[in-house]
């Protein structure tokens, strides 16, 4: 399990605005491309752990003001569904 922890935290690591977009058609999340690109800029070199609960609430509470609460409930359940 740490190994694919690993991987899911280096892809996170290294986002790009287009992988969040490639990502939100593949899971039906509704972002834009400059919401993208703020939020690929805000997890970028970061090394933000979603696996640990304080960081991923964090994250989550930037996500949605960059977004929307909707947005930010998806991306939740999406990370729920990694660590789960």
């Amino acid at each position: 399990m740490i190994l694919i922890q690993r991987i899911i935290l280096q892809r996170l690591n290294q986002v790009t605005a287009d992988d969040l977009l490639k990502y939100s058609k593949q899971y039906g999340i509704s972002i834009t491309r400059s919401q993208a690109a703020e939020v690929a800029a805000l997890m970028h070199g970061k090394n933000i752990n979603i696996f640990d609960e304080q960081e991923r609430l964090r994250l989550l509470k930037k996500v949605e003001t960059i977004t929307s609460k909707e947005t930010e409930r998806k991306v939740d359940e999406l990370f729920n569904q990694f660590s789960g």
